[in-house]
This record gives structure tokens, C-alpha cells and sequence, in this order.
């Protein structure tokens, strides 16, 4: 085939923007805007690249930037076990927590901020953003690339330590056994919190949480495995730790403060339990 013939970035670019917005599940036009104008290789530092395929790591063979524009994992630090993220499976996550114009988000778990700029995308006009990374190198580089982008912020440190700002939605990009108090107490009323749920070593699932008028709704998503979210993932406290079965029927969750765990329980920590059943309509 001809150079003439092949197709250029810009095209590839689109063709993965399309690709994002299918594995979104959402028509709003948003989602592929938001996957064409965010380039990928703005994130991942200079090529050429590692990439994981099925649990191995493979070089692309330059620094061409059309390697990016396909479903990898892109390693960002081999030792930490931290890489990009796999595209399709943040579409997914972003179409089911429909990120709206003007709201505010936060993502914890940012690493250089690729998905961070992503939701800024989402959020405009007149929303904002407000990026947490633990990792210090990691905190820096996001705070570099989101220079150009509207309404971001970049706090480097502990988000289970850190108070949030008042959130329409949180976006957790690191396992975790239970997710603070101070994530839940966060949430504005139907304001929705998604995070790799990991209460075993064998068990690890997405999960939206939303805040009702009394409890949290609780809506599995899909299997889900991310490296462990420090100050998250002490499994220490629970006092019943789920299975495959009842994690995946997990309905609401409770604070124990207002609600003592009863016999639909599903999960048991010290602030917080999962129940099998949904928050009453009434409640």
C-alpha cells in the first residue's frame, strides 16, 4: 500500500474518538468530541512506548504516535505497577456516570491526568475538576499537562487524608476495600461516586454509589482491577468480608451511624456496610 493510501493520525485519532463513544453506551455527542480533542500522547511521556497485552509488556516499535489509538494499557511506571489505563473500559465508566456540564468532579487516582482532561472536557462550560495523585512524579507530570485544560486543579497527597470539595461526582481510579467517610460525606444529594470496589484479593468490580435522600444506592458495573488505593485498602476493619456472589448483589450501602447492618448485609466495615437490598423509595 502507498503512503497516499494510509490513513493519518488525525483520521486514527477519529476513528478511536468513535470507538470510545460506542464503549461508552451513551448517544451524547460529548463522548467522542471529548476522546478526539484529548491527545493521548500529550500523558504518556516520549516513545517509544510500553504497552500491556494479556499480562506482558511489549515496545512499540516507534514513537508513532498511532500505537496510543487502540485499547493498551500504557505503562507509566513498571516498579508501581501504574499504567494509562485501558481506554475502553474509562469509556464505559464515564457513560455510565454521565458527566455533565457544570459540575464538579473529582479524580483521585489521576496519575499524569489523561483521563483528568477527559472529564474537563465533559464538565464544560462553567464546570471544574479537581485531580488528587498520590505519587509525587506522577502529581508533577499532571500537573504540567493539565495546564492548558479549564476549571482543573492538581492536588498532590493522600485523598483519604485530604478533605474533597463538595462533588457531583467522584471518579476513583484505585482499589479500594471501603471508601471513606470523608468521600461519602463529599457527595452532593444524587451526586455519584464510581470506584474499583476490592474487599478481597479475589474479588474487584466497579461500582456507582449515589447519594439518596436517606443511604446510598449501590449499582454494580463490571469487573474492574486496579492497583490498591493507599488509605483505602485495609481490609482490617471489616467485620464480614463479601464473595464474588454477594458483592455483585450488593443494592445500597449504610452508614452505620445511622443504620445498624442487619440481615441483608452483604459487607461489614466499621463506618459502613452493603446491603443486598435498595434503598426503599419512601426512605
Amino acid at each position: 500500500m502507498s503512503r497516499t493510501n494510509k490513513a493519518s493520525l488525525e483520521e486514527i485519532r477519529g476513528f478511536f474518538a468513535t470507538m470510545m463513544a460506542v464503549a461508552s453506551g451513551s448517544a451524547d455527542p460529548r463522548f467522542e468530541r471529548a476522546f478526539e480533542l484529548v491527545r493521548r500522547e500529550a500523558f504518556v511521556g516520549p516513545g517509544p512506548w510500553h504497552i500491556n497485552v494479556y499480562q506482558r509488556t511489549i515496545k512499540t516499535p516507534s514513537a508513532d504516535p498511532v500505537f496510543l489509538y487502540q485499547n493498551v494499557l500504557v505503562r507509566l511506571d513498571a516498579a508501581k505497577g501504574i499504567n494509562n489505563g485501558e481506554p475502553f473500559l474509562h469509556a464505559a465508566w464515564m457513560g455510565a456516570v454521565e458527566p455533565k456540564p457544570g459540575e464538579t468532579v473529582c479524580h483521585i487516582g489521576a496519575g499524569t491526568g489523561y483521563y483528568t482532561a477527559i472529564l474537563s472536557v465533559l464538565t464544560l462550560p462553567g464546570g471544574s475538576v479537581h485531580a488528587f495523585e498520590i505519587d509525587e512524579g506522577l502529581a508533577r507530570k499532571a500537573l504540567e499537562n493539565l495546564r492548558p485544560f479549564e476549571g482543573v486543579s492538581v492536588t498532590p497527597g493522600d485523598a483519604t487524608r485530604l478533605p474533597l470539595p463538595s462533588s457531583d461526582l467522584i471518579y476513583v481510579n484505585a482499589g479500594v476495600v471501603a471508601p471513606p467517610l470523608g468521600w461519602l460525606n463529599a457527595l452532593r444529594p444524587r451526586g455519584r461516586m464510581i470506584f474499583p470496589w476490592r474487599p478481597s484479593q479475589t474479588v474487584g468490580l466497579a461500582i456507582i454509589v449515589s447519594r439518596l435522600e436517606a443511604g446510598f444506592g449501590v449499582k454494580p458495573l463490571m469487573a474492574s482491577w486496579f492497583v490498591p488505593c493507599a488509605g483505602a485498602s485495609d481490609a482490617g476493619d471489616c467485620k464480614k468480608i463479601p464473595d464474588q456472589h454477594e458483592a455483585w448483589s450488593a443494592r445500597s450501602a449504610w452508614l452505620t451511624s445511622d443504620r445498624e447492618p442487619d440481615e441483608t448485609a452483604v459487607a461489614i466495615y466499621r463506618d459502613l456496610w452493603f446491603s443486598s437490598v435498595e434503598v426503599p423509595a419512601d426512605a
